[in-house]
């Protein structure tokens, strides 16, 4: 298999199953009654956990300030993501099948910040981008209103 094609595989497709699947268990815990603060807690064990584990099978500990702190701030942005999510699922009831498609615009955020901040501009087809996050949009509106 070519390198490209087991990158989309490792780093698109089973993520995509992942980061589904947890949404729909991030649902069921706040059903079960958790607050946002234990849930968060939770989670970050957790990664701590996880990210133990791979650095024990990788044997990789390189690490320095630069990158440590692009972690740190990935590490806040995300959990504060998380925890608006976790927010809307316990207090608010809301359905994790109309926020999924909605923080999932997330999307445009990345690829606008890789296109500018990243200068992917260069290597990418622009109008196919532009067609992915008009379908993008209107996957978020469409499924936002699908209440009854």
């Amino acid at each position: 298999m070519q390198k490209a094609t087991l990158a989309l595989l490792v780093g698109g497709l089973l993520p995509a199953i992942l980061f589904g699947a947890s949404g729909v268990v991030q649902k069921m815990s706040a059903r079960a009654g958790i607050a946002t603060g234990p849930f968060l807690i939770v989670v970050g064990l957790v990664v701590i956990l996880v990210g133990a584990g791979v650095t024990l099978v990788q044997q990789d500990t390189t690490l320095n300030r630069t990158s440590a702190a692009y972690a740190a701030f990935y590490g806040l942005l995300w959990a504060a993501g998380i925890g608006c999510i976790a927010l809307a699922l316990g207090r608010y009831d809301a359905r994790i099948s109309q926020l999924v498609p909605l923080y999932n615009m997330n999307t445009l955020v990345a690829v606008a910040g890789g296109l500018v901040l990243l200068s992917e501009w260069r290597d990418v087809r622009i109008g196919q981008l532009l067609l992915a996050a008009g379908l993008t949009i209107a996957g978020g509106i469409l499924a936002a209103g699908s209440t009854k």
